[in-house]
């Protein structure tokens, strides 16, 4: 089985696809890489050899990937709440960042409907 940055890659689908899996890289930056090896797309991830293996590794070290990515997004949306942005006071309420309405949508971010009560919960006593 093929490890890239520590992922296990699915030896059973074509090195193409099989590389989406790692964070970070889409079917666009994985198609660039195996151009710019010189490597098949065809191939399919158990089947590529040692070379190739070490050749993508180190093309994929460069890249900003995994926890790199994570740590680096979090930064910025905890940056932008700090220096009190639009955008960041939407990411504290949980509220869509990118101008979309939320009046009567946006259940995704906002969480399941509350009703009855006006959304309070009661408190049982002890």
């Amino acid at each position: 089985m093929l490890r890239i940055a520590g992922v296990p890659l699915p030896g059973s689908k074509r090195i193409v696809i099989a590389m989406t899996s790692i964070k970070g890289i889409g079917s666009a930056l994985a198609q660039k890489i195996l151009a710019d090896l010189k490597i098949s797309e065809d191939i399919k991830a158990d089947d590529i050899t040692e070379s190739d293996q070490t050749r993508i590794r180190t093309a994929v070290e460069e890249l900003e990937i995994e926890g790199e990515l994570t740590r680096r997004v979090s930064m910025d949306v905890k940056r932008l709440q700090d220096i009190g942005t639009w955008r960041g006071m939407r990411h504290r309420r949980k509220l869509p960042v990118r101008g979309q309405t939320s009046r009567r949508n946006a259940r995704t971010k906002r969480g399941k409907k509350k009703t009855g009560m006006s959304g309070r919960t009661s408190l049982a006593k002890t």
